[in-house]
């Protein structure tokens, strides 16, 4: 029986909560289908800075680049100040393994969870490919007389080549693998003709941010010939916000860099039906990959058996496809379909009709 050894980060706040749930329905499909999933925990988070001092130790770090896949529940802690913990455990992590892609498959399972007016899932279905280790997220630049009236903030956006190229080349693969070589449906007819059968759309701001996005353009432009199947598009990221709300059926794989990909998922998660449902990977192809809910820790809901899971058990989901378990990872989102068709009420934290182990039990249940 193949097995796999997967790390887990529980978090803080209600994460050690949906963490147990994701865990849960990943060990049902393991079953179904025939293969064994270790758990390996560590433990990091909040509780443990507030204890030792310590936000995530260098031989941790080192112990997490021998898995193929970590499962980090959230982070965020009352009692810690911003920053700390996010900087020092998911940030740290996306650059010190290299995770240069963030993937955020975006889907809506039903119609009265879209804010959008007479969208339905027919029209929310689209991927997000966001550059994970460049951008305004480096680290590059400092202050000048903090503190002062005379206060100098700069703030740095690092865009290589290298990076670039590696995220579009992920990006072009994503889209070129989408359809299984059926067209889009958001196709227009002129471009199936010519052989087309996915769209990848590149979000920038070429008009202002002159120097980035045109090595970002230029990149685009030169690796779109290698995949005559693609339809290239681009859009500035403020139209893609509008476009999100008014038409998000225009897009079908959409790439980014790290801020404005930042930004255009969190709106991107309320037209699929809120943070309850959105999930994303931290990937490196070839090393070390995490697999996230979106949302946050949400420490006011913990021990109340309110929260909903669904983000972590779809970020379970994300995790098997990535180790190669596709049938696996098809069947948690269609139990999630089933099940939010069927038996949710609302996606929202105590509303759902259900506890938070129970939505778990009755995915588990449907797979």
């Amino acid at each position: 029986m193949k097995t796999y050894d997967i790390a887990v980060i529980g978090g803080d706040g209600t994460g050690p909560e949906v963490t147990a749930e994701a865990l849960k329905v990943a060990e049902a499909a393991a079953r179904k289908f025939g293969f064994r999933l270790n758990w390996h925990p560590y433990d990091v988070g909040g509780e443990r800075y507030l204890k030792t001092g310590e936000v995530l130790p260098d031989s941790v770090v080192e112990e997490l680049r021998k898995f193929k896949a970590i499962y980090l529940g959230a982070v965020g802690h009352p009692q810690v100040k911003p920053g700390i913990l996010e900087k020092g455990i998911l940030l740290r992590l996306r650059f010190e393994l290299e995770q240069y892609i963030n993937l955020r498959p975006v889907k809506l399972y039903r119609a009265q969870d879209c804010p959008v007016k007479d969208k339905g899932p027919e029209h929310v279905d689209f991927i997000v490919v966001r550059e994970n280790n460049e951008g305004l997220y480096a680290g590059a630049g400092g202050n000048l007389f903090k503190g002062t009236p005379h206060e100098v903030a700069v703030q740095e956006s690092i865009n290589t080549r290298r990076g670039v190229d590696r995220c579009l080349k992920y990006a072009f693969e994503v889209a070129r693998k989408r359809r299984n070589g059926q067209p889009w449906k958001g196709l227009k007819p002129e471009d199936v003709q010519a052989g087309k059968t996915a769209q990848l759309t590149l979000c920038g701001k070429t008009n202002v941010l002159t120097y980035a996005f045109d090595l970002w353009w230029r990149a685009f432009q030169d690796m779109a010939p290698a995949y005559p199947t693609i339809k290239t598009d681009y859009a500035h990221v403020d139209a893609i916000c509008m476009w999100f709300v008014k038409n998000p059926e225009w897009f079908d794989v959409i790439v980014t860099d790290n801020m404005f990909g930042d930004i255009i998922t969190d709106l991107a998660a309320m037209i699929q039906g809120g943070l309850g449902v959105a999930a994303g990977g931290n990937i490196n192809p070839d090393g070390t990959s995490m697999f996230e809910p979106m949302g946050g820790s949400a420490p006011k809901y913990t021990g109340q058996n309110v929260i909903n899971p669904i983000a972590a058990i779809n970020a379970g989901a994300m995790m098997l496809d990535f180790l190669g378990e596709s049938a696996a990872a098809a069947a948690i989102e269609a139990a999630v379909v089933k099940i939010i068709n069927t038996r949710i009420q609302s996606l929202a934290a105590g509303k759902m009709g259900h506890g938070t182990r129970e939505v778990g039990d009755l995915i588990a249940a449907a797979i």
